[in-house]
C-alpha cells in the first residue's frame, strides 16, 4: 500500500532513536519482515484540526503519560515562543520577562529537562534546566512532547517532566519540501517598529542503488523587542512609630521629637522609589539540519546538527528616589490605607496603616542631601552560541533492536555589560558641606535634595517629582547635562562554557507468543562541565563631588531617557524627563563610551579611579562530572493490559573546584563526592473498552544542584545593600517519587475527555537561605569580620549612609545560600482536559462544523518541608510594632516555611478554533493562580521585601490569531500575544497584603506571509 505522507505529517514524527515510533517499526520489521511503509496508511491533512488528531493519536498508544503538541504546519506551532506553546498543555504554567515567556513549572516545579532529539541539552547559565527557550525559534521544530511519567530509558534528572522537542526527518518525507514564512512583529511599548523574522526549511530523500538518503535543513532569523514598565515601592525601613510608642534601638531611647509627623498609629512610610523600564531586545539564528541514509529496510544513519545564536541585548533604565526614608519623619502622608499582612503557617501577623498619597519634602536642617535623584542605564547582553551534534543509527534483526549514537551539546556565553548611574544635581536645592566661599570641599555629596509626589491609591504605584515644590527642578534643568554627575560605572565581560559529550547504546530483544513480549536495556555515559569567570569592574561609587566628573564633560553620550512610562496604563504620574548614557553606544562602542568616561574622570581629577578590568578570583568556578547510566526495561501486553516495567542505576562522581581566598591570595581547591541511586519506574496501560485508557505510572527520579548551587568561590559587589551568595558543595540531589493515574474517554475521533491525579514526593529539596546582617542602635551594620551576630562580612561592600557610614569599606552583609530541606515535601494534584470539534456534523451544522475547543484545568497543593523563612531587620520592625513591641531587644522574628516557589495552586487555559474554507483562527486564554516568587523588579533583595518572596497576583492572558489560505501553497496570517495588555501585580508577604512592584506588559502583534511548495 502506498503511503501518502504529508509534509505535516513528516514534521510530527519523534526523532529520538529509542522512541516509541522506532520501536514500533521494529517491531513489525521483527514480527513481519516488513517496512512500516507497507503497513500504514497516513492521510494527508493540515491545520489546526489535524495537529490536534495526530497529537492525540500519539497520546493515546502511548505505554506512559504524555502530553503531545504538533506543528499546524511546517514551521507553525500554535504560538511563536516555544514557553509560551508548553502553557497549553495541562498542568504547565509560565513566567514571563518583559511579557516573553521564558520560565516553565510541570506541574509547579521549575526543574525540567529540555531534549532535542531525544539528546540532552545545556543551557546559557549555570543551571542544569538545558537550552533556553527563547534560544530556540519555534519556526524550527516540528513538535514537541512532554514526559510526565518517566520510562526506565528515560534520562533522569526531571522533577515536572522531560521536553524534548523534535525536528523534521528527511527519509520521512514524500515529496521535496520547501517552505519560506516572512513576518513582522510589533509591540505595544516599544519605539523602535516593526521587528522581522524569516524562517526556511527545504527537505527531500533520493533512493539510489547504495540505499536512500534524506537531507533537511530549516533556519530563521528573528528579531524581537520586549517591554514592560515595572514601578516599585519599597517600604522596608519606613516605619513611623506611634507618638505613645517607647522605641528603644539597642540601649537607646529615640526622642520622640524626632518624629514630629507620629499621629496616635504607627503607620509605614516610603522607603525607596524605583521607575524601572526593562527592555530586551533579541537576535537569534537558529539552524536545524538532519542527513539520514538507510542502505536497507532494516538499517539507518543519521547525523543531526543544531546551531542557534542567541544576542539577548537588555537596555533597561532605572529612575530612584534614593534617601527617601531620611526624611519619613517629617513629611505626614495626606491619604492612608490599612494593610493586612494575612498569616504565615498559621499566626496572624495583623493589620498596619500605610501611607497611600503624599509628597515627600527635603528638610535641609534633618539631611542637607536627601532625598536624591538617580539615572541608571542597566546595558547589558547574553551572547550565547549553542551546539548540539547526534552522530547515530539502528539496525533491526529477527529479533534484535540495536542502536548506538554520540552527541555533544555546548552553549558558550558571554554577558557584557556597561551600566552607569549619574546623579542629579538639584539646582533649586543647595549642596552640602560647602567651604565659605561656596565652592565643595572633600566631603561635599555628589547628590543633593529633590522633592517627590507619590499616590499608589487604585492598585497602582505612580510617582514622580513634586513641580510645586519649591525645590522643584524645572524640565530644563532634568534635561540639562550640567546638572548630573557621574557615579559609578559597572562594566564586565562574565564568560559561562557548558559542555555535555554523551555516548548511549539502546537494545530491544522482542518475544514471540509471551506476555512479555520485548526488554529493553541500554548503557549511557555522559560527560558535564561547567566553567564560569566573572570578568568586571566597578569605576566609582564615589559619593563625593571631588571625585564625580560633571555631565558637560561627556555630554556627548547623554540621550533623553524614555518618556512613555504612561503608555501602559495612561498614567499622568511618572518620572519622564531625565538623562542617561546612551544605551545603543553603550552596547555598539562600549569602548568609546568607556574611553570618553576616563577622559571626564581624568579632567575632573588628575589621579580617577580608571577601569581595570579582570577576572575575579574569588569567584572562578569549574564543575565536571561524570555519569554511568545502565537500565533494563520489560514491556508487557496481555488482552486489554500493557506497560513496561524496568530500573536505572546511575553512578555520579562531582569534582568542584574553585578559589579559596586567604591573606596569601587565591588558591584553587576542589572538593569532590560521588553518588548512586537506582530508580524503579513501572508504567500499565489498560483499555477495558475501545474507547477508554486508564493509566498508572510510579517512578522514582533525582534532580541535581546546579552548578552555582555547588561552586565554592564567592562573588563580590561594593553595594552594602546586596546580599552575598556562597555555593554550597555539600548540596545532595533531590529525590522524587511520583504516582499518576489517569483515565481517558476518547469519545469521538480527535476528541477526548481526561482526568488525571498525581502525587510526587520530593526529600532534600534545594531551598535558599538568609543570614541577615543585623543594625546596631544607629542603623548600621557591623564592621567586624567576624561578623558577630550573623551575615557575611564583604570586605570590598562600601558605606552608603544608611546602613554604614559613608567613607567605610569592609561590612556585614547579608548572606544567602542553598541547603538541603531537612523535611519531605508532598504535592498532590488533579488535571482535568477535554477536546472537541464539530467536524462530524458538518451536513447538519454546515460552515459552524469549522468550531472546535480545548480546556483544561489543573488543581495542586504542596505541603511539608522545614527550612524557615525569617522577617528581615527592616520586617522585623514592623511585625513587633503591630503586637507593641518597640524595643529592639525584645523583638521576635517572623518565621515562616519556604516551600515551593513559583507554584499555582490552581491553572487553567480555553481554547477555542475555527477552521473551514481555508480560515484557521484560534482564541486562548490562559490564567494561573497567586504564587509566591524571587522574580521580582530590579532583582529587589529579600530586604525589600521584608525576608519574605513576594506573591505575583492571579493573572490571565488572551492571544489569538487567524490565518487564511490564498492557495494551496500561499498563506497570509496574524497573530496577538497579550490582546488585552495584562500586567503583574506584586505584594509583599502575602496576596493583597502591602502592594510593593508592577509590571505593565505590552501586547505585540505578528503579521507575515507564508509559502510552501
Amino acid at each position: 500500500m502506498t503511503h501518502k505522507l504529508s509534509k505535516i505529517t513528516l514534521a510530527l514524527l519523534s526523532a529520538t532513536s529509542i522512541s516509541t515510533g522506532n520501536l514500533a517499526m521494529a517491531q513489525a520489521n521483527a514480527n513481519d519482515g516488513a517496512s512500516t511503509t507497507d503497513q500504514v496508511e497516513v492521510v494527508e491533512v493540515s491545520g489546526i484540526r489535524s495537529s490536534l488528531t495526530s497529537a492525540l493519536s500519539e497520546k493515546r498508544s502511548s505505554t506512559n503519560l504524555v502530553e503531545v503538541i504538533e506543528a499546524e504546519d511546517i514551521g507553525k506551532l500554535p504560538d511563536q515562543n516555544l514557553a509560551e506553546v508548553l502553557e497549553n498543555i495541562t498542568g504547565i504554567q509560565i513566567t514571563r520577562t518583559a511579557g516573553v515567556g521564558t520560565g516553565v513549572q510541570i506541574r509547579g516545579s521549575n526543574s525540567n529537562n529540555v531534549l532535542i532529539n531525544g539528546v540532552e541539552t545545556v543551557g546559557a547559565g549555570t543551571g542544569r534546566g538545558g537550552i533556553s527557550f527563547e534560544d530556540v525559534s519555534a519556526s524550527i521544530i516540528a513538535g514537541l512532547e512532554v514526559t510526565k511519567a518517566a520510562e526506565a530509558k528515560t534520562i533522569e534528572g526531571s522533577v515536572g517532566g522531560t521536553v524534548n522537542l523534535r525536528t523534521i526527518r528527511p527519509l520521512e518525507l514524500n515529496d521535496t519540501l520547501i517552505n519560506v514564512r516572512v513576518q513582522g512583529e510589533d509591540s505595544s511599548l516599544t519605539t523602535d517598529g516593526i521587528q522581522p523574522r524569516f524562517s526556511v526549511a527545504y527537505g527531500d530523500n533520493w533512493d539510489v542503488d547504495a540505499g536512500t538518503f534524506g537531507f533537511v535543513i530549516s533556519g530563521s532569523v528573528t528579531e524581537q523587542e520586549a517591554t514592560s514598565f515595572r514601578p516599585r515601592v519599597d517600604r522596608d525601613g519606613s516605619l513611623v512609630e506611634n507618638c505613645n510608642a517607647v522605641v528603644v534601638r539597642g540601649d537607646n531611647v529615640e526622642d520622640v521629637a524626632n518624629r514630629p509627623v507620629c499621629q496616635d498609629f504607627d503607620f509605614l512610610d516610603i522607603q525607596f522609589l524605583n521607575q524601572e523600564l526593562e527592555n530586551f531586545e533579541y537576535d537569534t539564528t537558529n539552524i536545524s539540519s538532519t542527513f539520514e541514509y538507510a542502505p536497507n529496510d532494516n538499517t539507518k544513519f543519521y547525523f543531526d546538527v543544531v546551531y542557534t545564536d542567541q544576542e539577548r541585548r537588555q537596555d533597561s533604565t532605572r529612575v530612584q528616589g534614593s534617601g527617601v526614608s531620611s526624611v519619613l519623619n517629617y513629611n505626614l502622608p495626606t491619604a492612608f490605607e490599612t494593610v493586612n499582612f494575612g498569616s504565615l503557617d498559621g499566626v496572624e501577623l495583623g493589620s498596619i496603616q500605610a501611607a497611600v498619597r503624599g509628597t515627600i519634602e527635603p528638610n535641609l536642617a534633618v539631611d542637607d542631601d536627601d532625598p536624591n535623584l538617580r539615572f541608571n542605564s542597566d546595558t547589558g547582553a547574553r551572547l550565547t552560541d549553542t551546539t548540539l551534534f547526534r552522530l547515530g543509527g539502528e539496525w533491526q534483526g529477527d529479533n534484535l533492536f540495536v542502536s548506538a549514537e554520540i552527541s555533544s551539546s555546548k552553549s558558550d556565553t558571554v554577558n557584557p555589560n556597561l551600566s552607569t548611574q549619574l546623579n542629579f544635581i538639584n539646582p533649586n536645592a543647595p549642596l552640602d558641606n560647602l567651604d565659605e566661599n561656596g565652592n565643595i570641599t572633600a566631603s561635599t555629596s555628589n547628590d543633593n535634595s529633590v522633592p517627590f509626589i507619590y499616590d499608589l491609591t487604585g492598585g497602582s504605584l505612580t510617582f514622580g517629582i513634586n513641580f510645586d515644590s519649591p525645590f522643584a527642578p524645572s524640565v530644563d534643568d532634568l534635561l540639562n547635562p550640567n546638572n548630573v554627575v557621574l557615579d559609578q560605572v559597572d562594566i564586565g565581560r562574565d564568560t559561562t562554557e557548558n559542555k555535555l559529550d554523551a555516548l548511549r547504546t539502546d537494545f530491544t530483544y522482542f518475544f514471540d507468543d509471551f506476555v512479555i513480549n520485548s526488554v529493553d536495556f541500554g548503557y549511557r555515559f555522559s560527560k558535564r562541565e561547567s566553567t564560569f569567570n566573572d570578568v568586571s569592574d566597578r569605576i566609582g561609587g564615589f559619593s563625593r563631588m571631588v571625585d564625580s566628573p560633571n555631565g558637560s564633560l561627556f555630554a556627548n553620550l547623554l540621550v533623553a531617557g524614555p518618556s512613555n512610562f504612561g503608555d501602559a496604563d495612561g498614567r499622568e504620574l511618572a518620572l519622564r524627563n531625565f538623562l542617561i548614557v546612551d544605551p545603543d553606544l553603550s552596547f555598539e562602542d562600549p569602548d568609546f563610551v568607556i574611553s570618553t568616561l576616563e577622559a571626564a574622570l581624568i579632567a575632573h581629577d588628575s589621579s580617577p579611579d580608571l577601569a581595570n578590568l579582570q577576572p575575579s578570583a574569588a569567584a572562578f568556578f569549574n564543575i565536571e562530572e561524570e555519569t554511568h547510566a545502565l537500565y533494563a526495561q520489560a514491556n508487557f501486553e496481555f488482552e486489554y493490559v500493557m506497560g513496561n516495567f524496568g530500573v536505572r542505576h546511575i553512578q555520579t562522581d562531582v569534582d568542584s573546584t574553585g578559589n579559596t581566598i586567604t591573606s596569601d591570595g587565591a588558591n584553587l581547591t576542589t572538593v569532590s563526592g560521588d553518588y548512586n541511586f537506582t530508580l524503579p519506574r513501572l508504567n500499565i496501560v489498560a483499555t477495558p473498552h475501545d474507547d477508554v485508557v486508564l493509566r498508572l505510572g510510579w517512578g522514582q527520579d533525582i534532580r541535581r544542584p546546579d552548578f552555582s548551587d555547588l561552586n565554592t568561590s564567592v562573588s563580590l559587589i561594593t553595594n552594602v545593600n546586596a546580599s552575598v551568595n556562597i555555593g554550597n558543595p555539600g548540596l545532595e540531589p533531590q529525590e522524587i517519587t511520583t504516582l499518576d493515574l489517569a483515565a481517558e474517554w476518547y469519545f469521538a475521533e480527535a476528541a477526548v475527555v481526561s482526568i488525571g491525579y498525581f502525587d510526587k514526593e520530593i526529600s532534600n529539596l534545594f531551598v535558599d537561605q538568609l543570614s541577615s546582617a543585623p543594625v546596631d542602635g544607629n542603623g548600621f551594620r557591623s564592621t567586624n569580620p567576624s561578623c558577630p551576630g550573623g551575615g557575611f562580612f564583604n570586605p570590598i561592600a562600601e558605606g552608603d549612609d544608611f546602613l554604614a557610614p559613608l567613607g567605610t569599606t569592609g561590612i556585614c552583609v547579608d548572606l544567602q545560600s542553598k541547603v538541603n530541606d531537612s523535611a519531605k515535601t508532598s504535592q498532590t494534584g488533579w488535571e482535568m482536559a477535554v477536546q472537541y470539534d464539530l467536524s462530524s456534523f458538518e451536513d447538519e451544522l454546515g460552515w459552524a462544523s469549522g468550531f472546535g475547543f480545548i480546556a483544561n484545568y489543573t488543581i495542586q497543593e504542596y505541603s511539608g518541608g522545614s527550612i524557615e523563612n525569617e522577617s528581615a531587620t527592616r520586617g522585623t520592625d514592623i511585625f513587633n510594632a503591630i503586637n507593641g513591641i518597640y524595643d529592639s531587644n525584645n523583638f521576635q522574628k517572623v518565621t515562616a516555611v519556604q516551600g515551593l516557589l513559583d507554584f499555582s495552586e490552581n491553572a487553567y487555559n480555553i481554547t477555542t478554533y475555527y477552521e473551514k474554507y481555508g480560515l484557521s483562527a484560534r482564541f486562548r486564554y490562559t490564567w494561573r493562580e497567586a504564587f509566591r516568587t524571587d522574580d521580582t523588579a530590579a532583582g529587589a533583595s529579600r530586604n525589600s521585601t521584608l525576608g519574605f518572596p513576594v506573591y505575583t497576583h492571579d493573572r490571565g492572558q488572551l492571544n489569538a490569531s487567524i490565518n487564511y489560505d490564498v492557495t494551496e501553497q500561499l498563506n497570509v496570517g496574524l497573530e496577538a500575544v497579550n490582546l488585552t495588555k495584562e500586567g503583574i501585580t506584586q505584594s509583599c508577604v502575602n496576596e493583597g497584603a502591602l502592594l510593593c512592584f508592577e509590571g505593565l506588559a505590552d501586547r505585540r502583534i505578528t503579521f507575515g506571509i507564508s509559502y510552501t511548495y
